[in-house]
């Protein structure tokens, strides 16, 4: 599956479950591990988890493949490795303070 399609699931799943302040960026000329970081908001721990399970459904059903999951402990910044796409779902303070989008886009 290419990369856009994947994306285009991403953003679909998230935005079932009702994620807001969905960024994708294209990182491929920054580094060759990954081309989108797709970062999104939640406005609690339990809707950062549905979001990220939504998301391994959809790209699972759509025959993609799930790498890893990480920050299912507290919930408060998931992260789910599809390969080429890499998504973040986080709280909003989370996300504030990371501040992810500025990082990758160089928007600082």
């Amino acid at each position: 599956m290419n990369s856009e399609k994947l994306v285009n699931i991403v953003v679909d799943a998230l935005e079932d479950i009702k994620a807001y302040d969905i960024d994708v960026i294209n990182v491929s000329k920054i580094t060759s591990m990954f081309e989108y970081i797709v970062i999104a908001s939640a406005d609690s721990s339990r809707q950062t988890k549905s979001l990220a399970n939504n998301v391994q459904e959809q790209v699972k059903a759509a025959g993609g493949r799930i790498y890893s999951m990480e920050g299912e402990q507290t919930g408060e910044w998931l992260l789910v490795d599809l390969g080429d796409v890499i998504v973040h779902i986080m709280l909003p303070v989370a996300r504030e303070y990371y501040n992810l989008k500025a990082l990758w886009s160089g928007q600082n």
